[in-house]
């Protein structure tokens, strides 16, 4: 089932042509380095991959078996790791942290996380600590009662480390296996909303132990190098341990999946493929690159 959910990539349809070639002209690698920065790999990524493909003229397949290895190459070294990291102490609670911009999607995506670990058989504990945009606290609440999760918060406008310090409590309370905390999807140029993440990680880490367990970004992989930008920021101000890149199966061109792994050797754990609650599925990179390059 998972594997037929990675058909929904869009394929960079352009490289058709140059299939089975075993011998590229200079012409079509000028034409190759124009569509993969149109695939959102950026200008730097893309004259890199290109000079692999030229190198890669004498490689048994081909140059496109040689662009091939190279994608591949890169993300498996971002994310050599794999899966999300966990509590090491026998029935701890484990700690998400989720951050993320306005509009990627990031509750949502909580709560396809959320429901994943209970199909798992977990116990999970939502905290609502996007106490900031109206609606946020009521938008997960909703997800909490169709899945099933239970959703721990406050009113809006509320100290978001307060509600993440409750939250803490009562998953601790009730033996849960996983807290995973929204938190407000504030601009990533604004300093002081960013100022505010470092608090709620502060609370986190002075009430779990090597919390959080992981600091997980959501980016919106339609919006291209804007989604680089701001991997870019947020990298700046917390220890991002994995990027969630969602919205893969729509107009995204994939390429920003390879140029985030790229520039920030950072590991790729899930992937939004469709808008069912089963959609985020963990990152696998054979398949994607199989569905980028088809």
């Amino acid at each position: 089932m998972l594997g037929g959910l990675w058909k929904r990539v869009r394929g960079i349809t352009r490289l058709a042509p140059l299939r089975g070639k075993k011998i590229v002209t200079e012409e079509e690698l000028s034409n190759l380095e124009e569509i993969l920065i149109e695939a959102d790999f950026g200008v730097n990524l893309s004259q890199k991959l290109v000079e692999s493909v030229r190198k890669g003229k004498s490689i048994e397949g081909g140059p496109l078996s040689a662009l091939e290895e190279q994608i591949m190459e890169i993300l498996q070294k971002s994310s050599a790791d794999g899966g999300l990291a966990v509590s090491a102490e026998p029935g701890g609670l484990t700690v998400y942290m989720v951050v993320g911009v306005n509009g990627v999607g990031k509750t949502t995506t909580i709560a396809k996380l959320a429901h994943s670990l209970k199909q798992q058989g977990h116990s999970v504990l939502m905290a609502a600590g996007d106490t900031f945009r109206a609606g946020a606290v009521e938008q997960l609440k909703i997800w909490g009662d169709r899945l099933g999760v239970d959703v721990i918060s406050q009113k809006t406008g509320t100290n978001p480390s307060a509600v993440i310090f409750d939250a803490i409590d009562a998953a601790v309370a009730r033996h849960a296996d996983f807290l995973i905390c929204d938190t407000s999807g504030r601009l990533h140029t604004h300093k002081d909303l960013m100022d505010e993440l470092l608090k709620m990680k502060r609370t986190i880490s002075t009430k779990v132990e090597r919390a959080p367990h992981e600091i997980l970004l959501v980016l919106d992989a339609a919006t291209g190098q804007n989604a680089v930008n701001q991997a870019r920021t947020f990298k700046e101000y917390l220890d991002i341990t994995g990027a969630i890149l969602v919205k893969l199966d729509g107009t995204a061109k994939g390429g920003t999946v390879v140029a985030i792994a790229h520039e920030f050797e950072l590991p790729v754990k899930y992937v939004g493929l469709g808008e069912s609650v089963d959609d985020l599925v963990p990152f696998d990179a054979t398949h994607f690159v199989e569905g980028l390059l088809s």
